[in-house]
């Protein structure tokens, strides 16, 4: 990865800023995106090579400006050879109490914000005949659980979405990676939003005694470079795909009982 331009979103913090470090150690050139200025600041000042870092704030949120901060990117370095979609925000609330506000933030955000990005820098690396997209999806996105409808729904749609593009673009020498994590210690419970559309504010207790980011991360550098289409990583809910595949209305009724917070 030496000299190797990496765009990487939602770096401010998790999974996100744990593939900075990654990265950084293997001697790529980075642009750091996410809506906190000053903690993308933090994040580099921790970078052992901070001259090749670079911060570009960007609200996924934001769809109408997401064109123009792909063009922004691309005149940092010249181009993206690794994007990486790490953006996004999960959801703890029952489907029948979640505002439809809710839920439109939430597929906005997860999946409007990573497909804008991904198409708009999409071109250069097909014009180079290189590259490779990324998007931070979850274990949700095979499977629903309860309290996280709308946020399985955006999970669920990358997938659908990316997969078709990467059947359009087989022979462009562009990879496309879905990486599902289940549960890794990161703040992305306390950020979930409610069926208010607040912030949880709190710790699921299996978030807190999850996979660490730094772990995480390091797996997704693993398949990254192995060009792998689609990764499971976590304990062992990871076997919910298989489970699922295998026997789904014995893991339907599982569902129904499992503690999922």
């Amino acid at each position: 990865m030496k000299n190797k331009v990496v765009w990487i979103t939602g770096a401010s913090s998790g999974i996100g800023e744990a593939l900075v470090y990654a990265y950084d150690q293997a001697g790529a050139k980075l642009i750091l995106s996410s809506r906190n200025r000053d903690e993308l600041y933090r994040v580099k000042s921790n970078c052992k090579n901070p001259v090749h870092v670079h911060v570009l704030p960007v609200d996924l949120e934001a769809t109408e400006s997401l064109e123009q901060k792909a063009m922004d990117a691309l005149r940092i370095f010249g181009r993206i050879d690794l994007l990486i979609n790490s953006g996004g925000i999960s959801q703890r609330g029952l489907a029948l109490e979640t505002a439809h506000e809710t839920e439109a933030r939430l597929m906005k955000i997860n999946f409007w914000g990573t497909v804008v990005l991904s198409k708009a820098i999409l071109p250069s690396m097909i014009e180079k005949s290189s590259g490779h997209i990324v998007c931070i999806s979850s274990l949700v996105g095979k499977f629903g659980t309860p309290l996280r409808s709308a946020y399985a729904a955006s999970k669920h749609a990358l997938h659908g979405y990316f997969d078709s593009l990467r059947a359009e673009i087989y022979d462009k020498n562009v990879f496309i990676t879905l990486v599902c994590p289940g549960f890794i210690k990161t703040q992305v419970s306390i950020n979930a939003l409610t069926s208010t559309g607040q912030a949880q504010g709190t710790m699921d207790q299996a978030q807190e005694n999850g996979m660490s980011a730094p772990h995480c991360a390091q797996e997704i550098v693993k398949a990254i470079a192995a060009k792998k289409e689609e990764v499971y990583i976590g304990g062992k809910e990871v076997k919910g795909v298989l489970f699922k595949r295998l026997f789904p209305l014995r893991f339907s009724k599982y569902l129904r009982k499992a503690k999922v917070t």
